[in-house]
């Protein structure tokens, strides 16, 4: 298994909870981490096997990359990032000749195209790249009709795949963590990377229309990135410096879950994000952008999840006021829909996955 680093975002948390729930009676697992030094403070259970490479950068690890495979000879190689799947894929004439190779697409790729926050070659890379993989593990179905219409990759080639979502135990963190927060609310959480592509700018003018029904409204955003000053100058623009607490990177979100009175997702673009996954696992109540065909299908007509018409700060807003005025302080809602995501039910999905590939090796 192939990461950039642990810690992070939704990608890193998957490929986690992915080593720790594989069966380590069935597989030998070895994970890969291509810019971290060490294991990190966190350490994974001890039979598995973590090499960490300590590259700059995911483009500059080309060469320990392939001396670690080559000296693995792994059955199944499993990469989790795009940028990090094409290094994988480009590499792959070098492998052992029965080395096998799933990549995890963890975005829909046009729309991340679109918004151009990737370089304008990216569209080239998938093109030439994507077909050298055994399969791709999309999350959604939209995410792999993606993938076949603007690249031409064969059904054959997509598995979708539900993201591994510790259902129980965000439940049992929930029950017993304190409630942070402070004031008389509406309380409102987000969580990402402070970049362009989360919103966030969308987000607080959102708030700025949101104060004027619900003046004691406040938010917390958790998440680090290079737009925190950005953020925190249009907070001030828009007189809302003592409403928004910028909370940084939190290794579990789910500390803020107790007394929140919805989760807000603002993306412009997302494939299934583990934040929403995650916090409908809390039973929040869910006020949404429409970012992608997937988060769409599945908030579309759910008990206690709110989509907004457009992506934009007005219809986001719209949303807001559309869900507090009908919450009451401290409701819940079952999101049925989570069970799918769960733990035990997304290992099995992997693990069937990765045990039809080996029979491909074998035969």
């Amino acid at each position: 298994m192939l990461i950039p680093h642990l810690g992070g975002g939704g990608a890193e948390q998957v490929t986690a909870l992915l080593a720790q729930g594989l069966s380590d009676s069935k597989y030998e697992l070895h994970l890969g981490l291509i810019t971290q030094l060490d294991a990190g403070p966190k350490p994974l259970p001890n039979w598995i096997h973590i090499h960490a490479l300590g590259a700059k950068r995911v483009r500059t690890a080309a060469f320990p990359l392939l001396k670690l495979i080559r000296f693995i000879k792994p059955d199944v190689i499993l990469s989790s990032m795009a940028h990090l799947n094409f290094m994988v894929l480009l590499l792959r004439p070098f492998y052992p000749r029965n080395t096998r190779v799933l990549v995890r697409q963890n975005g829909t790729a046009s729309s991340a195209l679109a918004f151009g926050d990737q370089p304008s070659y990216t569209r080239l890379l998938y093109w030439l790249l994507y077909r050298r993989a055994d399969r791709i593990i999309c999350q959604t179905q939209a995410m792999a009709n993606d993938l076949a219409c603007e690249f031409g990759i064969t059904q054959a080639q997509l598995a979708v795949l539900p993201n591994p979502v510790d259902v129980y135990a965000i439940r049992d963190a929930v029950s017993k963590c304190p409630n942070r927060w402070t004031g008389s609310g509406p309380h409102l959480l987000a969580v990402g990377r402070l970049a362009p592509v989360k919103g966030f700018d969308l987000l607080l003018n959102a708030l700025a229309i949101v104060h004027r029904w619900f003046p004691d409204a406040d938010l917390v955003i958790a998440g680090a990135g290079a737009e925190e000053t950005a953020l925190k100058a249009e907070c001030r623009k828009l007189r809302l410096k003592s409403a928004v607490y910028f909370a940084g990177h939190v290794d579990r979100p789910s500390v803020y879950f107790p007394g929140a009175s919805l989760f807000v997702l603002s993306s412009r673009h997302e494939g299934l994000p583990n934040a929403l996954l995650e916090a409908a696992a809390g039973g929040l109540p869910l006020v949404a952008l429409p970012a992608s065909e997937g988060v769409v299908d599945l908030l579309r007509a759910q008990p206690g999840a709110w989509l907004a018409s457009q992506i934009s700060a007005p219809a986001l807003a719209a949303s807001l006021l559309a869900a507090l005025q009908v919450l009451h302080s401290g409701q819940r809602f079952e999101h049925s829909f989570i069970e799918e995501f769960r733990l035990d039910r997304a290992i099995h999905a992997y693990e069937e996955l990765i045990d039809a590939t080996l029979r491909q090796r074998c035969q």
